[in-house]
């Protein structure tokens, strides 16, 4: 048999419905990405943003991650971080239409590999605001999913064997870092809390919270059966990894419905689709039970597009090396890039669980005196996704990111002086109206208050009876006052 003839059993024919999924799942997920990095980056990181870019790369220097901003005389600029977000945006909505599939097998490594360095150009200078998981996530995949090739070729199974590698990465990393690092998910308690403790709760969340134990034990050993058992089974032949992915899809749709976790789940759903072939799918829409034999017959691809993929599979391989070992370590780390180019990243979240909900609540007063305002003058700036007041439902808001409203969470656990946060309340102060732009609420109507003061509170669900007598959705405890301006 020729060369070409082994390089043409790597072509996977059976697949070309999980190519579309991807692909375009993957474009969305960047048109979602640069969408909110238009609306809330100039004011988080722009010229006169919170954490300002042009600041960092001068304190930074070589230690900022690769960027576009670097190769300019001057190295950032509102204007410009607009203008890769409007490509991107057009890029990734021209893919969702299937627009670049029609042309050749590279045209879409060049359009995911533009997407990619637009977004890594981006993340390199997002310092804390882009400190997610997911913001690697979206560039591993972005990287990827340029490979699986246009409508010319073939989805090339190494690929997509590679992605099930990711997937294995996310899911059985997130159950070991579980595992090793809270005594709550090995006792099966985990779940009492974190429908009320996550970091932004959804419409459903309360509902998931006041559901009995006995469902909340459950919970935890689905999960944990999925991450550290189920999902190995993608490695396997069909049909049993297309059940497995399929495991794996239905308990990312159970997050998707009780949390608020941008990107996260969306793209992991995605992702699984690497292990489920298109007689599989077509049999869960009512099909005849396929047969899971040889495979699809078709064209083969190319010598060229083969090599070009046996040569990034194998540099993937290579970058492959610290990830795996991070998975079998004792001190595996959660959200990991191991190179400057986020190509193949360590994965996990809620290494450890909170037991209470604390909530950083901002407000301001616009009495000639705030010293001696009365009680009912000082009003809060209400954020649009994390809790405040006690009357609101919670919101579904993923998979956008509100990157402003994930680090209050995160403030809460660890009250301080936060350079962002310090600059937040100044511009509060000041009356910025870019700042006001971010939040739900601006009790001043654009108008700078005359004071601001910054109070911790302990959160909870109401219960049913308190819902009933009250019509709260929370009850909040104070626990005291944090800073004055």
């Amino acid at each position: 048999m020729e060369w070409s003839s082994w390089l043409g059993l790597l072509d996977g024919h059976e697949y070309t419905i999980a190519r579309e999924v991807i692909q375009r799942g993957v474009a969305a997920v960047f048109v979602l990405a640069f969408g909110s990095t238009f609306h809330q980056f100039p004011v988080l990181l722009g010229e006169r943003g919170l954490l300002p870019v042009p600041d960092f790369l001068a304190r930074a220097g070589d230690r900022a991650g690769p960027t576009l901003f670097r190769w300019r005389r001057t190295p950032y600029s509102d204007r410009l971080l607009r203008a890769m977000c409007l490509a991107g945006m057009l890029l990734g909505a021209l893919t969702v239409l299937g627009v670049p599939q029609q042309g050749p097998a590279w045209t879409m490594i060049v359009v995911f590999g533009a997407m990619w360095g637009m977004y890594l150009s981006i993340h390199s200078v997002g310092q804390v605001f882009y400190g997610f998981g997911w913001e690697s996530m979206l560039l591993e995949c972005g990287f990827l999913v340029g490979f699986l090739g246009s409508h010319a070729v073939a989805p090339p199974l190494l690929i997509l064997f590679f992605l099930r590698w990711m997937l294995l990465r996310l899911e059985f990393g997130a159950g070991m870092i579980k595992l090793r690092g809270d005594a709550s998910w090995r006792d099966l308690t985990a779940m009492d809390h974190h429908h009320q403790t996550q970091p932004m709760p959804g419409p459903l969340s309360r509902l998931a919270h006041l559901m009995p134990r006995w469902w909340h034990r459950l919970e935890v050993l689905g999960s944990h059966a999925v991450q550290l058992g189920v999902v190995w089974l993608v490695l396997l032949p069909q049909p049993v990894a297309s059940i497995a992915a399929a495991a794996v899809i239905l308990t990312q749709l159970f997050l998707v419905l009780t949390g608020n976790y941008a990107w996260l789940n969306w793209l992991t759903i995605v992702v699984a689709f690497s292990a489920i072939s298109d007689p599989f799918l077509r049999w869960m829409v009512g099909g005849p039970w396929p047969g899971f034999g040889a495979p699809t017959p078709g064209a083969a691809s190319p010598l060229w597009w083969q090599l070009l993929i046996l040569a990034v599979f194998a540099l993937l391989v290579v970058l492959s090396w610290a990830p795996l070992r991070n998975l079998f370590s004792s001190r595996q780390l959660m959200n990991a890039s191991f190179n400057r180019f986020h190509l193949v990243n360590a994965y996990g979240a809620f290494g450890s669980m909170t037991e209470r909900r604390y909530e950083v609540v901002i407000e301001g007063t616009r009495a000639e005196d705030p010293d001696v305002a009365e009680e009912e003058e000082w009003v809060p700036f209400e954020f649009r996704g994390k809790p405040g007041d006690v009357r609101r439902r919670s919101r579904q808001f993923a998979p956008y990111h509100l990157r402003l409203d994930w680090q209050m969470w995160f403030l809460a656990l660890r009250p301080g002086a936060e350079r962002w946060f310090v600059a937040l309340l100044e511009r509060l102060r000041d009356g910025d109206p870019g700042v006001r732009r971010l939040l739900r609420i601006d009790p001043f109507a654009g108008e700078a208050p005359t004071g601001i003061r910054v109070r911790l509170f302990e959160y909870r669900y109401t219960t049913r009876q308190e819902r009933r007598e009250t019509g709260d959705w929370w009850v909040r405890t104070e626990l005291g006052q944090l800073a004055r301006l």
